[in-house]
């Protein structure tokens, strides 16, 4: 097969990717990556120097790619979806660009610090304060941004709102989003039934017992809920 994926089915910036891909339909053959495994790692490490995840590699093409809104960029150009996930129009663009960083820099970054903290155990069970306030404050902003709009940037759903998926999702369990952020919930539950979000759902199932804040995750995404 042409493209593989190599990534982890927790990975909040492997899911990112995978709901491209499932925007986009084109096959690919999905590879688990076990960084704990030494081989494993030292294999990894010949095509993500940095052990980045996920990777896609396009042998059709001859590409390697590990930066995961390079990645969906080339989805788009080479491999579109029928809707694209970057306009045309160079203006456009930047602003789908714009809000993907916001999603990765400002929603990611904090809640991967409180996961970080409490494997070093330097939090439990709560996370970090600094970091349930770097969220709130992506929120409030989000909540400005979506308020009227149904995706992140533009009228359509982009690779804003795959950035925006993972991060939120994850991000939920360290400061909650509901109640405080109702035009963010809202954004959220439509992120969630997106089919393309919805699927990468399912199959991090059988992983989420493994995330640090699992028992923080609302119990629908670990298929004890009425929605599972």
């Amino acid at each position: 097969m042409a493209l593989i994926l190599h990534s982890h089915p927790l990975a909040s910036f492997c899911h990112k990717v995978l709901i491209a891909l499932y925007e986009t339909g084109v096959p690919f053959e999905a590879r688990l990556v076990d960084l704990g495994d030494p081989a494993a790692r030292a294999e990894f490490l010949k095509i993500s120097p940095w052990g980045k995840m996920p990777v896609l590699v396009d042998d059709a093409r001859g590409r390697t790619l590990f930066e995961t809104s390079i990645i969906i960029e080339y989805l788009d150009r080479h491999y579109p979806a029928a809707q694209p996930l970057l306009p045309v129009e160079a203006e456009a663009r930047l602003d789908v660009r714009l809000w993907d960083r916001v999603f990765d820099l400002y929603v990611q970054q904090p809640q991967q610090a409180a996961v970080v903290a409490v494997l070093k155990g330097r939090t439990e069970p709560e996370p970090e304060p600094e970091a349930v306030a770097a969220l709130d404050k992506a929120y409030q902003q989000i909540e400005l941004r979506m308020a009227g709009r149904t995706w992140a940037a533009g009228e359509g759903f982009s690779l804003a709102d795959c950035a925006a998926a993972p991060a939120l999702f994850y991000a939920n369990c360290v400061s909650p989003i509901a109640l405080r952020f109702p035009a963010v919930a809202a954004y959220f539950e439509r992120l969630v039934a997106r089919p393309s979000v919805a699927r990468v759902l399912v199959e991090a199932r059988p992983y989420l017992r493994f995330f640090p804040l699992k028992d923080r995750l609302e119990p629908r995404f670990l298929g004890e809920g009425p929605a599972a």
